[in-house]
């Protein structure tokens, strides 16, 4: 049972900053991961990943997106989650996100489901996975490097293997909450006339767009 926030808010910043100490309390349950996407975002997360066979995660943090689609993907799907875990320019000091505790917080969230998707776990860079990639996806969730080479990177990388009907996800790319990089890619590639052909934008909640693959 986690903690209430009333009770969490009383620690000091030099534990509530420390990335051992946050790393035990989330693996143990006392607190939970950080959500970093509203209740909107990961309502159309899970709405995406109905009825999808192969999911990839880019960028889990914590975990708190995982769960939603741990909850949300068929029994019989498969969801690869892929983090290098650590410190990142991304975030803030003190809020790097360790992988036993993310982990654990994804594994409860299987055990609670019961019959769960099969999950993957890639504790490497989103390009190093890419490299060894073969197979077809139906829902890729960039998240991950929010520089505009990062992000387009992980586009050019994985956009390759979505099938038609697939959708990539793009976090933090619209909206008055954007970040630059999402931003620029995301209008680079599917807003104007230079739009990339063989994809639509598919939805827009927020700050996430979701475009599909239409051939």
């Amino acid at each position: 049972m986690p903690l209430p926030q009333s009770v969490r808010r009383l620690a000091p910043d030099r534990l509530r900053y420390s990335v051992r100490l946050r790393a035990l309390a989330v693996g143990s349950g006392l607190v939970p991961p950080r959500t970093m996407h509203s209740p909107a975002e990961s309502a159309l997360l899970a709405e995406l990943a109905r009825d999808r066979r192969t999911a990839v995660e880019i960028g889990v943090y914590e975990g708190s997106s995982a769960v939603v689609l741990v909850n949300a993907l068929p029994s019989h799907a498969t969801l690869h989650l892929i983090d290098p875990f650590g410190a990142s320019p991304t975030l803030l000091p003190g809020w790097a996100a360790v992988e036993g505790a993310t982990r654990r917080v994804v594994g409860r969230a299987q055990s609670r489901r019961g019959a769960s998707p099969r999950v993957v776990w890639h504790v490497e860079r989103s390009a190093a996975t890419a490299a060894r990639w073969r197979e077809p996806v139906d829902l890729v969730f960039v998240d991950g490097d929010h520089t505009e080479a990062g992000c387009r990177s992980d586009w050019e990388m994985w956009s390759r293997f979505v099938a038609p009907g697939g959708v990539v996800l793009f976090h933090d790319a619209a909206g008055p909450r954007a970040i630059p990089g999402p931003r620029a890619v995301v209008d680079g590639l599917f807003r104007g006339r230079d739009a990339s052909a063989g994809w639509r934008i598919r939805d827009e909640v927020e700050t996430a767009v979701a475009v599909e693959r239409t051939g």
